[in-house]
């Protein structure tokens, strides 16, 4: 699942293309996604000129005088560049036409979304979510507050996007280990301290991922919207059985929540 790295560097990848464009087409191929694609997405954006691009949690929000079209990219869900020339492929369910380029959203197992929201009006599916990971609001003083009374593991309330948004199952194994904390801890009986670190760490390893262009797709503009996979060295995240870099110690996996979990018993402690 493309997570926040990912849908950021989608963001900055898509919006020089797009910004101050007019939409001259809108073509919808399959409408059956997450929720139905609006029957109307091709009479509202078409004449509209998108204004900026902008994100929110997971959701790209594409502005407009009439409003914004919020796009989430489901579990294989991508945004690319395209021209009118580029061939179509299985699964290019949505095209949005500006002139001479075309942002077209493919996605295989159609459990991405696409919604129009008037105006200046907001969706019951960001009305909740909780702040910005690299934002100011977001520090030690307020995971600490949150968490007291909390009995559930460290690792599940830190991917609750109530209380953060975007801190997936990867950054949050990342964080935890960088940070020293054992994911299964109780959220309410970690520290200020510990907390304050792990912020720290939380910003250092989302930043570093958006500067790499997120841990799976890097290309955007590709024409033939091939993705051009890479993979970052990771600490933990997909190491079970494997020794810990830094004290040799074989790396724990266990599930939580229903996702893959690894650590170092020792290093987290």
């Amino acid at each position: 699942m493309p997570e926040l790295p990912e849908v950021e560097t989608t963001r900055r990848g898509i919006a020089p293309h797009i910004i101050d464009r007019k939409v001259t087409a809108v073509l919808v191929r399959e409408p059956r996604l997450r929720w139905p694609v609006p029957d109307n997405l091709s009479q509202v954006l078409t004449g509209q000129t998108v204004t900026a691009v902008d994100r929110r949690a997971k959701y790209l929000l594409i502005q407009t005088g009439a409003g914004k079209l919020m796009v989430h990219l489901g579990m294989s869900g991508s945004l690319r560049i395209a021209s009118p020339e580029s061939e179509i492929r299985k699964h290019d369910h949505i095209d949005i036409t500006f002139g001479d380029v075309i942002l077209r959203y493919h996605d295989p197992r159609r459990f991405g979304s696409m919604h129009f929201l008037e105006g200046t009006s907001s969706h019951e599916l960001i009305d909740h979510l909780g702040p910005e990971p690299l934002s100011e609001e977001f520090d030690g003083a307020y995971l600490y507050a949150l968490s007291r009374g909390r009995k559930v593991a460290v690792k599940i309330f830190l991917m609750n996007a109530e209380v953060v948004v975007g801190v997936g199952n990867i950054y949050a194994n990342e964080a935890l280990y960088l940070a020293g904390i054992d994911p299964t801890r109780e959220a309410g009986r970690v520290s200020r301290a510990r907390y304050d670190r792990l912020v720290g760490h939380i910003k250092e390893v989302l930043q570093k991922a958006i500067s790499s262009g997120g841990t799976t797709l890097r290309d955007f503009v590709k024409e033939d919207g091939t993705p051009g996979y890479f993979k970052q060295s990771l600490n933990v995240y997909g190491r079970g059985g494997e020794p810990c870099s830094h004290c040799g110690r074989k790396l724990r996996e266990v599930r939580l929540g229903q996702r893959s979990t690894v650590y170092c018993t020792r290093c987290q402690g």
